[in-house]
């Protein structure tokens, strides 16, 4: 499976960015789909995570009520709309998939990773 992020940019507090991650190759075995972080200095964390039939999302307690996570299966496609934005939220974002159902949060248990986009959060 390759995925493939876009969107990402530069923004000003409070503003809104979309971001859209394009599965393609043995999309079938794909289980989940999730977005992660990481900002200089510090670790990849867990962002938000749908699975590929639907049903539940779960976030982030710090992006909670702010971000929405969505996919469209017959796209192959994921995003994730990144509303009142803060500069906290300043880091290369990453979107992953997985193969099998378990700890959505953990980022070692996803299979696949894009190459990361670039979200900039100006005060």
């Amino acid at each position: 499976v390759q995925l493939q992020a876009s969107g990402g940019g530069l923004v000003q507090a409070g503003g809104s960015l979309g971001l859209s991650c394009a599965a393609s190759g043995r999309t079938f075995s794909v289980n989940g789909m999730g977005w992660f972080r990481q900002a200089p200095g510090k670790e990849r964390e867990f962002v938000a995570a749908i699975p590929w039939s639907g049903g539940w999302t779960l976030y982030a307690d710090s992006v909670k009520g702010r971000f929405t996570i969505s996919r469209d299966n017959a796209k192959n496609t994921v995003s994730l709309q990144m509303n009142s934005l803060k500069p906290e939220d300043t880091a290369v974002y990453y979107c992953a998939a997985r193969r099998y159902y378990g700890d959505f949060k953990a980022a070692n248990m996803y299979d696949y990773w894009g190459q990361g986009t670039q979200v900039t959060v100006s005060s």
